[in-house]
């Protein structure tokens, strides 16, 4: 391992006010620079710890394009730090990097529309907070009403969202609008190991604990009304966002692939500086059976947040009325690693909590959003705003095509929990007007406002560095956590 394991400020060229580069001179193993979107302010809490020594590392990975990219919210993860996006080049002995995409394989958020008005919906919150926490089981090891396997879970795991439309959840119309309409068609549900697939049998429909949540908020702000309307999006209007991925299934499919990549890294000729950056040449077979794996991940994510989506519009119009119209606005992936193309080469793009921000006219976003560029969905942390944003063109060339996945922690859980009293911070935010649904304390701690950078100021930055372009600010009303 090089022994050089920090990035100082002195060390960043200042580009211009969104975008800093570390040289391939600063270390001779990097292939390509390594560039970070921020601005001098937030230098100084992502200094603070590994993260930019990890992207430092991620531009040595064989293959790679162009530069190794932190996003706006980048802290410390495994290998690649968190807000880390790479491109290799399938056919130029390009790598695919399980630590480069994730444990929580397509962590993601779907955002759900409802045609009423935070005024109407206000006399309803402590019923809706309380069916909510009862339609949605959270935290640690809490299954879900839905139980498969075998055959089964096979299914879901070939064929994501479809799949639970013909099971009776949910509509074509929540399929069309996630990512891939919800299943990514190189799933193999034979690459998903035995103790992967125990793991997930009865989490479909869950939460799980962490940083996911389920969240009823209302639109405080319009900041593009052309597309605000094409989005469906209206002053004070109620919204439901849902944050969650593929639980345990994912997260042991990665650990299976770590293990099982760590013993053949000489035999392909690959020499890391951080042993959790293990990976494959993408021709080889072991490359292209963790593929597979992985987008089957994908698909047991996008049915979790399909059923999770279900059943909360059930829950809703339970208390509201059916009358009350509940639509998904769109569905975005973190943790993915995609193929796509870019100046007529086959990449695997890594991102590893980042999000797709595809502009206007991009063929792999519903024709819908042709004249606007993708919905982006950037959520806070409790009791502080997400955002609903657009992808632009520039963002292709930027950083092929990716944008934040949120705030970004800035301390760890346990610092968070040292800081913070989870019963002071729910009473807080209960002060605040807004609903709290967790049965942890301690799991609320963690995920205080305090220990995330500041959501206006990541934004402000996207927006600025043209990433993608702000369209609406969210605040919450009732916040679902698991512990």
């Amino acid at each position: 391992m090089n022994e050089i394991q920090e990035v100082r400020r002195e060390d960043l060229i200042k580009i211009n006010e969104t975008l800093f580069e570390i040289p391939r001179s600063f270390r001779s193993d990097m292939r390509v620079p390594a560039r970070l979107f921020a601005n001098e302010h937030m230098l100084e809490d992502i200094l603070h710890d590994k993260s930019l020594w990890q992207l430092v590392n991620v531009a040595t990975l064989p293959g790679i394009q162009k530069a190794a990219y932190a996003m706006t919210d980048v802290h410390q993860g495994y290998g690649f730090p968190i807000g880390g996006v790479a491109a290799t080049a399938i056919d130029e002995g390009g790598v695919i990097c399980p630590g480069g995409i994730g444990f929580d394989l397509n962590c993601g958020i779907r955002l759900l529309t409802l045609d009423i008005s935070s005024k109407e919906i206000k006399p309803y919150l402590e019923k809706i907070a309380d069916a909510l926490f009862a339609a949605i089981p959270s935290g640690v090891g809490r299954g879900g009403k839905l139980k498969l396997d075998g055959h089964e879970l096979d299914l879901v795991l070939k064929h994501g969202s479809q799949r639970m439309i013909e099971l009776g959840y949910g509509n074509e119309h929540d399929a069309e609008f996630a990512e891939e309409g919800g299943c990514m068609a190189d799933a193999n549900p034979a690459m998903i190991s035995d103790l992967a697939k125990k793991r997930g049998s009865d989490q479909l429909g869950t939460l799980g604990s962490g940083n996911h949540f389920a969240e009823l908020q209302y639109v405080e702000e319009i900041f593009d009304a052309a597309t605000a309307e094409i989005f469906g999006l209206k002053q004070g209007q109620i919204t439901f966002m849902i944050h969650c991925g593929s639980r345990g299934l994912g997260h042991q499919t990665c650990t299976d692939y770590v293990q099982r990549f760590m013993p053949l890294q000489e035999q392909w000729g690959i020499h890391l500086p951080d042993r959790e950056l293990v990976c494959a040449p993408f021709t080889t077979q072991e490359a292209k059976n963790y593929f597979a794996a992985m987008c089957a991940a994908a698909n047991f994510a996008w049915a979790n947040r399909h059923l999770i989506g279900h059943e909360s519009r059930k829950a809703l119009q339970a208390i509201l009325g059916h009358n009350v119209l509940i639509n998904t606005l769109y569905d975005v992936s973190h943790n993915m690693g995609k193929i796509e193309q870019y100046e007529q080469r086959s990449l695997m793009v890594h991102r590893k909590g980042a999000t797709r921000s595809f502009g206007p006219g991009s063929p792999w976003i519903p024709q819908k959003y042709q004249v606007t560029g993708q919905p982006v969905l950037i959520p806070g942390t409790m009791g502080t705003a997400s955002y609903v944003l657009a992808g632009t063109n520039e963002s292709m060339s930027l950083s092929f095509g990716s944008c934040c996945h949120g705030a970004g922690r800035k301390m760890s859980r346990h610092q968070a929990k040292r800081a913070v009293r989870g019963s002071t911070l729910r009473q807080h935010l209960e002060q605040m007007g807004i609903l709290i649904r967790c049965d942890s304390d301690a799991g609320l701690a963690e995920e205080a406002p305090i220990a995330y950078k500041d959501i206006e100021e990541v934004v402000d930055v996207v927006h600025a560095a043209r990433l993608a372009q702000k369209v609406a600010r969210l605040k919450p009303l009732v916040v679902i956590k698991g512990g």
